[in-house]
């Protein structure tokens, strides 16, 4: 009686284990998942935000038109900028309306 219980114990222990090593296992694979997901928006949110913080000031943007373009971009006044619109039907070139909230 003592050895089945004996064997019993040790079969519940070992599959125990399994089920628990198993359960471990695929929690480790969605936590190396989340974390990969993770590191690959951290690099793009860094990208997008260097471009932001370089773009955005409208003193880089005169550096960079210096630097790199000199004489090649001429300033135009807003009321002149059109905006081209396509449509299934056809195609329309209309003024650039601003809204202000």
């Amino acid at each position: 009686m003592k050895k089945i219980v004996l064997v019993f114990v040790i079969f519940s222990l070992i599959l125990s284990t399994a089920i628990i090593k198993n359960s471990a296992k695929k929690n480790e694979d969605k936590i190396f998942t989340v974390k990969e997901n993770i590191r690959v928006l951290n690099s793009e949110f860094e990208k997008i935000k260097l471009e932001f913080d370089y773009l955005s000031s409208s003193d880089k943007l005169l550096e960079f038109q210096s630097l790199y373009f000199e004489n090649d971009l001429v300033q135009k006044k807003i009321e002149n900028i059109k905006v081209f619109e396509i449509t299934k039907k056809d195609k329309k070139i209309k003024n650039l309306k601003i809204i202000k909230d």
